[in-house]
């Protein structure tokens, strides 16, 4: 049985998610939480919120045991491209791509 949580049009880039996801992907969810809080950083808290988010839809909806979970999936997709455009030297147009991401964390019973 497994449970997921899925968190959408998140305003981080998905190459800085990716390094923290990277880091939290099949361990157990008690280290995974461990890792995600000792980190400084902004894709981490974010991260950290999808992962309680599919903690408790794994004890809530399907009642499996909290210390029994791992992280079985989790990756980061590229959302939309908020494109700005501001002025650059000479006159020309430089661009200001805001990018999001998806972040989807899938927690599963040993």
């Amino acid at each position: 049985m497994e449970a997921r949580a899925i968190a959408k049009t998140l305003r981080v880039s998905p190459i800085k998610a990716r390094l923290v996801v990277d880091m939290i992907r099949g361990k157990d969810v008690k280290d995974a939480l461990n890792i995600l809080n000792n980190m400084n950083k902004k894709p981490a808290r974010l991260t950290k919120k999808v992962l309680d988010s599919a903690i408790a839809n794994a004890v809530n909806n399907l009642n499996l045991d909290v210390n029994t979970l791992y992280v079985k999936e989790a990756r980061v997709d590229a959302g939309p491209v908020m494109k700005r455009h501001m002025f650059d030297s000479r006159s020309h147009i430089g661009h200001n791509d805001k990018r999001t991401s998806h972040i989807v964390i899938t927690v599963a019973s040993k």
